[in-house]
């Protein structure tokens, strides 16, 4: 699913698709301007026909030849990504994917996992990139643990492409009076497992002089959501764009409340390997391109989250 005009060049064209696009060369600069870019049928060594996209050079060599980015991502986050009735990955960040993808000229192959396990594999080379409403933070991009402050990883490295903080939510009218996360003290929480909701939970747990916040984390949001939604909890927390999403959407709105304000604002980055700059890079410029030609803003807009939209991309904005 994208927003935008979608325009691609395939090396299965017909001869006769591939004269009329000879002709079509006095439009070029039109096609740059729509984001499309210089898409055009070029031969590899061998001969082999391959498809070349404004961005493709700055890309990786393996990583164009094979024509695919992995991306690890924990697929039950909507309206980040989710998958729809038929089965389809969807969402903000395949829809920001798919667009960069037109850019770079390779496919975004979204792989479904635990949000706690990504970065692990990522380290692991299971994916190029991690892209999942992952929060950038100093600690995830030096590799220490949150709730330690010990080191696990080497690390990776950020691009930053949206802004959210972190809203609680309750079953709709039943706040028992929840507006502030100094109020959770003697309540349980729901969570999914490793979030920024997760580590500020148990942070102010730890402030509450009577009565710690019960925290019951889960492997994603989804579930619990699930448990809230029985009576099993006084609230939940998710960054701001789930929780709104799930507020509208759950039960045909009638199943949840946001309470308060959102917290914590911070850049969600897509995850790269700090071995790897050159894909880092290249996935900067990609974002920076559909941000200038549009479509980024035609996509945070088709999703109601216009409040989280940037205005460029940033390398490892995260505090």
């Amino acid at each position: 699913m994208t927003a935008g005009t979608i325009c691609r060049t395939t090396a299965a064209k017909s001869a006769k698709s591939r004269i009329v696009a000879v002709g079509a060369i006095a439009v070029a600069g039109t096609l740059l301007l729509t984001g499309c870019g210089d898409q055009t049928d070029k031969k590899d060594e061998g001969g082999k026909k391959v498809v070349s996209a404004p961005l493709s050079d700055e890309l990786p060599a393996n990583i164009r030849n094979k024509g695919v980015i992995k991306v690890g991502s924990d697929i039950a986050y909507p309206p980040v990504e989710f998958k729809d009735k038929d089965g389809k990955t969807v969402g903000i960040d395949p829809d920001i994917a798919d667009a960069m993808g037109k850019q770079l000229g390779v496919t975004f192959e979204f792989d479904n996992g635990t949000f706690d396990t990504l970065l692990g594999g990522l380290r692991s080379k299971r994916y190029d990139i991690a892209m999942s409403a992952m929060t950038d933070t100093k600690n995830r991009q030096e590799g220490i643990d949150e709730e330690t402050g010990k080191k696990v990883g080497t690390g990776v490295d950020f691009v930053d492409y949206f802004t959210a903080g972190v809203s609680i939510y309750t079953k709709k009218g039943d706040d028992q009076g929840i507006k502030t996360w100094q109020d959770l003290c003697g309540k349980k929480i729901v969570v999914q497992r490793g979030t920024v909701s997760h580590d500020m939970a148990k942070a102010e747990s730890k402030k509450c002089k009577s009565g710690k916040i019960s925290i019951e984390s889960f492997d994603n949001d989804q579930q619990a959501q699930t448990r809230l939604r029985s009576g099993g909890a006084d609230a939940g927390s998710s960054d701001f764009p789930v929780a709104a999403y799930a507020v509208k959407t759950s039960g045909g709105g009638k199943d949840f409340q946001l309470v308060g304000e959102q917290v914590e604002a911070a850049p969600y980055g897509i995850a790269i390997a700090k071995n790897n700059p050159k894909l880092r890079d290249a996935i900067k410029m990609a974002l920076d391109a559909i941000i200038a030609n549009g479509q980024y803003e035609k996509i945070i807009k088709k999703w109601g989250v216009d409040a989280g939209a940037v205005k460029e991309a940033k390398i490892n904005g995260g505090k």
